[in-house]
């Protein structure tokens, strides 16, 4: 993943710069008549409880501790009233002990400026008044300003107390926002952000003069967090520096230096605890080391830790580079990002190397010279996108060859879809190669088995705002505290985060319960986690700034993801102002309005709605709705994407109706040119290198697209798969391969897939590698067209593989098949660079189809007795279903063919001609024999069984029509008999009810 560029923009909200909402300037807070009022009466409140209490409990109650003790006398007394007050006496002591040591550690604290303080034990409620007072006593003294980042928020929550406004904006992308002071974070981050940009030349000069300083080395550890605190390199650097912009001294120290857990720091944003910073020779505070053998309060193992460290310095590195990383943004401490906290050093690494799909910076580098085959790297990237796309072509294939078959549209397509060419062809590749149905199907069952799991322990779903895929694990962002999580569920780095690993994912079943947050949508990665945004519950507009059509290429990707994912259910997605041509991708999802004004008539209209049902459901949101009895039926989304930006007076009345929209299920993204969006609770811009930037929500991703020709190919791809239709050229009915099945065509290699696996004309090849190379001979003998090479590393490496090893496949692969009589290879390479078989190299299913075709198309036509011998000698080859004895485990890719709804059509066609052809002279006997050779591989198809009850009526036998009649009864199991087989059978079987019924 590429590191952050050198700076954002500039500081004066250039148009490269997203504009914030809330901008604020930098200013140095002058102290008020009401600050000294605070802090005399803060001090009056400490004299009181510090000094007043025990003097007041000295003079009238006594001193705690007794003159002679003696445990047995106070047990052999009886218990008086003096008794009593002696004990209660006992414990406000004890308690105004406790809080003086809070004031105690507190006053340590602020004055040193060591960061945040240590906790008293049991202590929540008194050290965080302690915290209050110390901090309004010492607003107006020389040292507030290195007071702790909690006492900024003097008078607010617990939570906010403990944590600054800044630590709230850096510690997870969207941390800052999504917390319960989300407008004081984005603020303060806002104008901190301006600050540090304005400063970075004279930061810069700074740290050539700091580190020039001559004196001991010192080192810091990274804490561990406390609380919703972490440690950060700009708090590390207003603690110990005295200024937070000096961040960059301390990056560039440390900058790729080996870390105790064997990785290293390459974002000054990515610190862990644990970690050794060297700091520079003017740094200050109580927490700071300098030389390890002289603290005897470090242990042996930091100390050892320290040294090691200190051996990797400039002069180990050959000097450090002088560059910044980050310009002159805050660094965004992100959520260490949830990825890096599950690896360790090189255990991290390999396991990263393990889940290609996850990510697109997981794809093996040596892939990257891959990239001259020209597939859309857009669809590379997007595993969820891809997937979803992938899966909902297939089901529009199956669908269009099974309303084919039954006759329901004009003209029969035959048993092969339409073969994209050109861009369509280039598209279908990337979906094959960069989908992840695997990674769909466990985010799906992890969110219905959190929801399952909460509906039985009659718990709400929390509100998520997004999802981290990192590695295969899940992290949900929540937008506040929900408490423990069901198991096999774990807190993640604070209460806000609920975790799930990929090993306890794969636990999961299917489970019949409601999709919990069908909003969720890919946005783009960082760090290697993929994020997915939930805009069902941001409270209000999302806006989406940038050139037109870097825009367009961002809503068509969302669009395109939200209508054919696999982790929702019903949901519906309004188009306005883009995306008219989309809708062939889910005609029940997607709709495309015409303008602003239709779509705020609809959203009024349904926002009414949707606020009475809940009102009558007696529900708050709708997730509590989803949880209910009526989950399936009530709580579908409605996702408004408004691509076009609206005038000042729509802006208002768009994010009037978003103001409730999170409680209603309805999220709005809306695109803008400015950034300057009216109700926009979230702010992104999109750039023209492809960066999604969202500065107040600590974000910056390499986004998720769809640009404009990819989309084009794709629609095209759903267009030709239309089953209400013919498609560009006209009725399919030719196979894209035939071959001559005369005794003259006999091929050189014949593979029988149609049943188990077998190859004649060829050793089998020796050794572990013997299935792999079958495996690959029976990808490209299923798609004749040919195959690209990163789809057949795909297909037999799903988790990723190096280009060497490819390529010595396919040189095995080569060597195995041989060459033709003329010299010619079998294995080839087409003018687009994709993998074909010579004609010479044939399967049973090729000459299946042939033969078919020949007989209903071909010679067959004209001579019925060569028209039989073809039917007969086509269904002899069906032997069982499509590798029938295929590994477990391999041939996983076969779950992205539609061969599986194609071979049982085939045959059935294939029966029922030669069933006709028998029934032409009466043959009713062979006719039987025919059908039901069919129904061994096609059992399902309701045309065999409604031909077989025909033939077995035409044999004149009642009992043997009866027989076949209860057995397609028992077939048919709790479901019942389809409407058209009972209509038949009352036609030829007038008592078959009667009959069924006795049998029951």
């Amino acid at each position: 993943m590429p590191r952050r560029s050198s700076s954002s923009g500039s500081p004066t909200g250039s148009p490269t710069t997203p504009r914030n909402r809330t901008p604020q300037p930098v200013r140095v807070r002058r102290r008020t008549f009401g600050d000294f009022v605070k802090a005399f009466l803060a001090f009056v409140a400490l004299l009181v409880l510090v000094v007043g209490v025990p003097a007041g409990l000295a003079s009238q109650l006594g001193w705690p501790v007794p003159t002679n003790w003696d445990p047995g006398q106070w047990l052999r007394s009886e218990l008086s009233v003096s008794t009593f007050l002696g004990i209660l006496t006992f414990f406000v002591w004890l308690a105004w002990a406790q809080f003086t040591a809070c004031v105690i550690v507190e006053m340590k604290a602020a004055v040193s400026g060591v960061g945040v303080p240590g906790r008293v034990p049991g202590s929540g409620p008194s050290q965080l008044l302690a915290r209050q007072l110390v901090a309004a006593l010492l607003l107006v003294g020389a040292t507030a300003a290195s007071l702790t980042p909690g006492l900024s928020q003097f008078g607010q929550s617990l939570e906010g107390n403990q944590r600054g406004t800044v630590a709230a904006a850096q510690q997870t992308p969207g941390g800052g926002l999504f917390a319960q002071q989300q407008e004081q974070a984005a603020a303060s981050a806002a104008a901190l952000a301006e600050q540090a940009a304005q400063a970075e030349a004279s930061a810069s000069a700074g740290a050539g003069a700091s580190t020039a300083k001559d004196g001991d080395t010192k080192y810091y550890r990274i804490q561990p967090p406390e609380g919703r605190h972490h440690d950060s390199l700009w708090e590390i650097a207003e603690r110990h520096l005295g200024d937070g912009r000096r961040y960059k001294e301390i990056y560039q120290l440390n900058k790729d230096r080996v870390q105790p857990d064997g990785s290293r720091l390459s974002e000054a944003s990515l610190i862990r605890p644990g970690w050794i910073m060297e700091m520079p020779g003017d740094a200050r505070g109580g927490d700071l080391v300098e030389m390890p053998d002289a603290s005897p309060e470090v242990s042996p193992e930091v100390q050892q830790q320290i040294h090691d460290y200190a051996k990797t310095g400039d002069h180990a590195q050959g000097g450090g580079g002088a560059e910044g990383s980050d310009g002159g943004s805050v660094p965004a401490q992100r959520p260490a990002t949830p990825d890096r906290q599950a690896e360790g050093g090189e255990g991290g690494q390999d396991r990263q190397a393990g889940h290609r799909q996850q990510t697109p910076a997981a794809t093996p580098a040596a892939e990257s010279s891959e990239r001259s085959f020209g597939l859309p790297e857009a669809l590379l990237g997007a595993p969820l996108l891809a997937a979803g796309l992938l899966g909902a072509l297939g089901r529009r294939r199956r669908q269009a060859l099974w309303q084919s078959a039954l006759g329901s549209v004009g003209g029969r397509r035959g048993m092969e879809p339409p073969t994209p060419t050109g861009d369509a062809a280039d598209v279908q590749d990337a979906l094959l190669v960069g989908a992840d149905p695997e990674g769909v199907r466990l985010l799906d069952r992890s969110l219905r088995g959190l929801a399952a799991s909460l509906a039985q322990e009659s718990r709400a779903l929390p509100t998520v705002y997004a999802a981290w895929l990192s590695n295969g694990d899940l992290h949900l962002q929540l937008a506040q505290p929900a408490g423990k999580p069901p198991t096999p569920w774990q807190l993640g780095q604070d209460q806000t985060f609920w975790m799930l690993a990929r090993t306890d994912a794969e636990q999961y079943e299917d489970v019949d319960t409601a999709a919990p947050y069908p909003g969720l949508v890919s946005l783009g990665t960082m760090d290697d986690s993929r994020l997915l945004l939930n805009l069902e519950s941001v409270p209000g507009i999302v806006s989406l700034a940038g050139r037109e059509a870097d825009r367009a290429a961002v809503f068509a990707s969302v669009a395109a993801e939200l209508a054919t994912n696999g982790w929702s259910d019903r949901m519906t997605i309004t188009l306005v102002g883009f995306g008219q041509d989309l809708t062939p991708l889910a005609p029940n999802r997607l709709r495309h309005l015409d303008g602003i004004d239709d779509l705020i008539e609809t959203m009024e209209a349904e926002t009414r709605q949707r606020r009475g049902a809940l009102g009558a459901a007696g529900q708050d949101s709708v997730l509590t709705g989803r949880t209910g009895p009526a989950q399936h039926t009530r709580w579908a989304p409605h996702l408004v994407l408004l691509a076009a930006e609206p005038s000042a007076e729509d802006a208002v009345r768009l994010a009037e109706l978003a103001s409730d929209a999170s409680r209603l299920g309805i999220g709005y993204l809306v695109g803008t040119e400015t950034g300057d969006l009216p109700g926009a609770a979230w702010e992104m811009e999109i750039t023209g290198e492809g960066k999604l930037l969202a500065p107040l929500l600590g974000l910056e991703l390499e986004a998720q697209s769809l640009p404009a020709a990819q989309q084009r190919a794709v629609v095209e791809l759903f267009v030709q798969a239309d089953p209400d239709g013919d498609g560009p050229d006209g009725p399919v009915n030719t196979p894209p391969f035939l071959v001559d099945v005369s005794e003259q065509g006999r091929p050189a290699v014949y593979a029988r897939l149609v049943g188990p696996y077998e190859i004649i004309g060829l050793d089998t090849p020796d050794g572990e590698r013997s299935a792999l190379l079958h495996e690959a001979l029976a990808l490209l003998l299923l798609h004749r067209e040919g195959v690209h090479p990163r789809v057949l590393s795909s297909a037999l490496w799903p988790r990723g593989v190096t280009e060497d090893v490819r390529d010595a496949l396919l040189e095995r692969l080569g060597t195995w098949l041989g060459t033709d009589p003329d010299g010619g290879a079998r294995l080839r390479t087409d003018s687009t660079g994709r993998l074909t078989l010579a004609r010479s190299v044939v399967s049973d299913l090729d000459v299946l189809r042939s033969l078919y075709h020949e007989a209903t198309q071909g010679r067959g036509v004209g001579s019925r007795a060569v028209r039989g011998r073809l039917l007969t000698d086509a269904l002899v080859l069906v032997r069982g279903p499509l590798l029938a004895d295929r590994p477990e485990g391999r041939y996983r890719w076969l779950t992205h063919e539609i061969i599986d709804a194609q071979l049982p059509l085939l045959v059935a066609d294939i029966g029922l001609a030669l069933s006709a052809f028998h029934l032409e002279k009466d043959r009713a006997e062979k006719a039987i024999e025919a059908l039901t050779a069919a129904l061994n591989s096609a059992p399902a198809d309701e045309r065999l069984w409604h031909e077989l009850l025909r033939a077995t009526h035409s044999t004149g036998d009642p009992a043997r029509l009866q027989a076949l009649a209860a057995d397609l009864v028992a077939r048919s199991g709790a479901r019942g008999l389809p409407p058209r087989t009972e209509a038949l059978l009352d036609e030829l079987l007038p008592a078959w009810r009667s009959d069924a019924t006795a049998a029951g």
